[in-house]
């Protein structure tokens, strides 16, 4: 076997106004020259642009039309050999051999792959043309601004490949852990049979070889393998080598070599197994976003830098948002252990032939481009789950089909309809493997936040913080009527915009495969300014720039980083519940975050704990976030944070245990404390021993310390032996309020009778009470949802009620209000009483600091307050826009009034 390296320089014209076909560019000479493999916006060729993006990052090179790249290539031998031309990555594509039209391939997840046998001479001029204009469907994410962009070029691997005249093609390797062995299935061309010789190697160690006849066309063999063969998993990922050897008349040889891991990854009722042992999907989206280069890297060193920082982190899963990552991307995932799920490129509706609006032409390019991707890269064994697809609507009856063919096709993979089709009225397809949603019906949520448009709101959004809810009855209901839902019509979202859609009545639904929760978390944080200098690529983050400056015309900017670090580390704690709320749920198989990473587009996206570059914020460590997202995870079950002097706790002890290595007779260390100081310190053994699964432990029933003042204590749970630890944060208060305070303090809702007092000279505690939307902003605890600009014109178009699109507080926790009151300076637990019966005043243009804030969007940018205070007339006015007077029940409201005042 041979090969042609193509990289390097290249022939080059660009052609915007598509006219090359006509006036048959692929005779001419083209004067300009591009080094391949690269982009037209990596090279910056083309005209610059200073056009500003606010949704999306901007490609200043960006191009669509036609670009033409030619190169002469000699040959040293064209005679009994083959010749294929490879184009591991690009658009659609048209190919010329002098001036002899090859054809076209239009795949955009797999390579490019022409036979140029029959075409070539000993020097032959390649002229390939690509196309990023002409698709036959949209293509999700591998052609979206928002991620990766509609790039032009050609990227990855430019080679000719030289093979003898019998050759293999179609090699796939189908592991059987029972028997210790892998089935191959091959096809040999260009001989009507030849000799082979197959053997495994590991670590260049090789193991026994064995000898087969081959016939031409389709061949099957099993070869076992060495006893001491360990399987494949996230645990060990154990990678083997399969080395044929091809000889034919005695003669010729040509060596082929792929890599495959020994591993039964499947569907075991309501679970996953790996190996046999039950595993949890920890998994994150991915949509390509690649900032420096605008396209995904094809070089195994940068993916592996990548999955390194998502394994760091906890992630053992990746589900590409209709989208399929290269080549590399695999070989790093099958080196790592990582569970991979690429998607067909669609987000649309899937018909039958004869509905309305049908596209056979479109539709059956996706089911090639599914089959292509099963080809190209179903030997690796980290591609474990394959779905047809985003949010989907049409034919149930096809998409079932559709399923059923890939599933005959290759059985190495379990098999979804698509992520979160149907939305409202989501089914489970016989041919599926398992189900990835958000919902069973409109009430029966299994993640924690939506946006407005898809309400009701998750448990996240709506319920004061705890860690005692779950799913299992929600996902697996012990008592569930059987009515059936009405069809009709319905306007969901699609995409960022809306679509009217047809819905079909059907029942409740009791799940019998593994439920996967879809694009959980999407909790929103404010802008990082500084990130911007990190952009010294292609893609230029002119929208930061815009909201930055919408920030220095509001007079706030000095504000951003605190408003950056606050509401981060609100969407950090949201994040816990949410992927803690989904661990304890034992009816689960597993969950998705959106995202462990920012999205640059959308609207501008900012929901990830690191940044677009999958590079750290500074909101939380990566030993911090593996508290609650490992394969080891301890939980305590409280039903609340807010807790009362010599309270009575009882906290339900759970373990989330997916490690081969079981947990045997663990010593559980409880302890509550001040800062360093440990206040109340417990141990208990449990006699068992833990794996595969999640498990009671046992119950701590603990009395709380007697306080005289608020306490900020903090609650840890480990079990030392097995490096496992968590930790909860908890607020404890007197019971009673001492009662005195100084008489000269007004305390009112009449804004008459606080200019009266301070005309007086008095301090004033004032709790306004007409406030609506023209001047202020509805309280909520928890960020927003995505991002406002996106969601806020979707549930306009929809008619839905517009996100309150704020996240969260930005505290001045230094000032002497919160003496009696301690605080942190972001949205915590204690506050949720507090925020949830409030209104933000709007003080855009007044002269004063809120002592608490609440953080607007980067599109409103509103000056929110809930606390401030001014000094009027000769006396001392304090603001706050929550009655904590009118709060039942709630000791937080009722010490943080006391501080106040104290403090007046």
């Amino acid at each position: 076997m041979g090969k042609i390296d193509l990289k390097g320089t290249w022939n080059f014209c660009l052609d915007s106004e598509k006219m090359g076909l006509d006036k048959k560019y692929y005779k001419k000479s083209f004067e300009d020259t591009i080094d391949l493999p690269t982009t037209v916006s990596e090279s910056k060729k083309g005209s610059y642009s200073d056009k500003m993006n606010v949704g999306f990052l901007t490609d200043p090179y960006y191009f669509e039309g036609y670009t033409w790249y030619s190169k002469d290539v000699e040959f040293e031998d064209t005679k009994e050999k083959e010749f294929f031309l490879i184009l591991e990555r690009t658009r659609i594509s048209h190919l010329w051999i002098d001036e002899n039209y090859i054809g076209s391939n239009d795949s955009l997840c797999t390579s490019h792959r022409y036979r140029i046998t029959p075409y070539i001479s000993n020097k032959s001029k390649i002229t390939i043309m690509v196309d990023n204009t002409s698709y036959l469907i949209k293509g999700g994410h591998m052609t979206s601004p928002d991620t990766q962009t509609n790039w032009n070029g050609i990227t990855g691997e430019i080679y000719i490949e030289e093979l003898n005249k019998a050759y293999l093609s179609k090699v796939r390797i189908y592991p059987n852990v029972a028997q210790n062995s892998i089935e191959v299935k091959l096809t040999l061309n260009g001989s009507e049979k030849a000799d082979m010789i197959a053997w495994t190697s590991c670590n260049q160690k090789a193991f026994s070889k064995s000898n087969y006849e081959l016939l031409e066309g389709e061949n099957t063999f099993t070869y076992y393998l060495d006893k001491r063969a360990q399987t494949w998993s996230e645990h060990n990922p154990q990678l083997y080598d399969l080395i044929l050897k091809l000889k034919q008349n005695n003669e010729t040889e040509d060596e082929y070599r792929f890599s495959f891991g020994l591993r039964e990854f499947k569907a075991k009722g309501k679970y996953f197994e790996i190996n046999g042992m039950r595993t949890f999907l920890r998994g994150k989206h991915d949509g390509l976003i690649f900032p420096l280069t605008g396209y995904a890297p094809t070089d195994v060193e940068e993916w592996i830098k990548i999955l390194k920082m998502a394994k760091e982190y906890g992630i053992n899963h990746y589900r590409f948002h209709t989208c399929c990552p290269p080549r590399a991307a695999f070989i790093a995932a099958d080196i790592l252990g990582m569970y991979m799920e690429p998607e067909l490129p669609f987000w649309g509706i899937v018909t039958q032939e004869g509905e309305e609006n049908h596209d056979e032409t479109g539709q059956k390019y996706l089911i090639e481009e599914g089959f292509r991707i099963l080809d190209e890269f179903g030997n690796h064994p980290s591609f474990v789950m394959m779905s047809m697809g985003n949010e989907l609507w049409g034919s149930k009856n096809r998409i079932n089909q559709i399923l059923g063919d890939y599933r005959k096709y290759d059985n190495r993979h379990l098999y979804t309809q698509g992520s979160n089709n149907f939305q409202f009225m989501p089914c489970i397809l016989e041919n599926e493997d398992f189900f990835c949603g958000v919902r069973f019906s409109r009430d029966r949520l299994f993640r924690g936040s939506y946006a407005m448009c898809d309400a009701p709101q998750g448990h996240i959004q709506t319920m004061a913080p705890n860690t005692s809810y779950n799913y299992d009855e929600i996902i697996r209901p012990s008592n569930i009527s059987e009515g059936e839902t009405k069809g009709g019509n319905i306007t969901i979202q699609y995409g960022t915009s809306t679509k009217t859609v047809k819905m079909d009545s059907s029942g409740e639904i009791i799940p019998e495969v593994p439920v996967v929760s879809h694009e959980i978390g999407q909790y929103a944080m404010y802008p990082d300014f500084s990130e911007v200098n990190k952009y010294l690529g292609v893609l230029k983050p002119r929208n930061f720039e815009i909201f930055k400056n919408r920030l220095e015309e509001k007079n706030m900017l000095h504000m951003a980083d605190e408003f950056f670090k606050a509401s981060g580390k609100l969407a950090v704690e949201c994040y816990k519940l949410e992927l803690e709320t989904a661990l304890r749920s034992n009816e689960l198989a597993g969950y998705q975050i959106l995202d462990l990473q920012d999205f640059s587009g959308q609207g501008t996206a900012l929901v990830g704990i690191l940044d677009a570059f999958m590079e750290s914020k500074g909101l939380i460590s990566s030993k911090e976030w593996r508290q609650f997202c490992y394969d080891k995870v301890i939980l305590g079950e409280l039903n609340k944070f807010i807790f009362t002097s010599e309270e009575m706790l009882i906290m339900p002890i759970k373990l989330a245990c997916f490690n081969p290595k079981a947990i045997i007779n663990p010593k559980i260390e409880f302890n509550i404390s001040e800062g360093e100081h440990i206040l109340i310190s417990k141990e208990k053994t449990i006699r068992n021993q833990y794996f595969s699964g999640m498990h009671k432990l046992t119950d701590f029933k603990i009395k709380l310390p007697k306080v005289l003042e608020p306490k900020k204590l903090t609650l840890t749970i480990k079990i030392s032996e097995a490096d496992i630890k968590n930790a909860y944060d908890i607020w404890i208060y007197p019971q009673d309020i001492p009662s005195n305070r100084d008489e000269d303090i007004i305390i009112t809702e009449s804004i008459e009778e606080a200019r009266k007092s301070l005309k007086e000279g008095k301090k004033v505690l004032y709790y306004p009470q007409d406030l609506d939307d023209m001047n202020s902003i509805e309280g909520t605890y928890c960020t927003d949802f995505w991002c406002y600009p996106m969601f806020k014109s979707i549930s306009k178009s929809m008619g839905k009620p517009v996100p309150v699109g704020t996240l969260g507080l930005c505290i001045q926790n230094n000032h002497p209000i919160f003496n009696n009151f301690p605080t942190e300076s972001h949205t915590t637990p204690q506050w949720y009483d507090i925020i949830t019966n409030s209104r933000a005043m709007i003080l855009d243009g007044e002269n004063v600091e809120p002592i608490v804030w609440v953080v607007d969007n980067f599109e409103r940018n509103h000056k929110l307050g809930i606390i401030y205070e001014l000094t009027i007339e000769e006396g001392k006015l304090l603001v706050c826009t929550s009655n904590l007077r009118r709060i039942k029940n709630s000791h937080s409201a009722k010490w943080l009034e006391y501080s106040i005042i104290q403090q007046l």
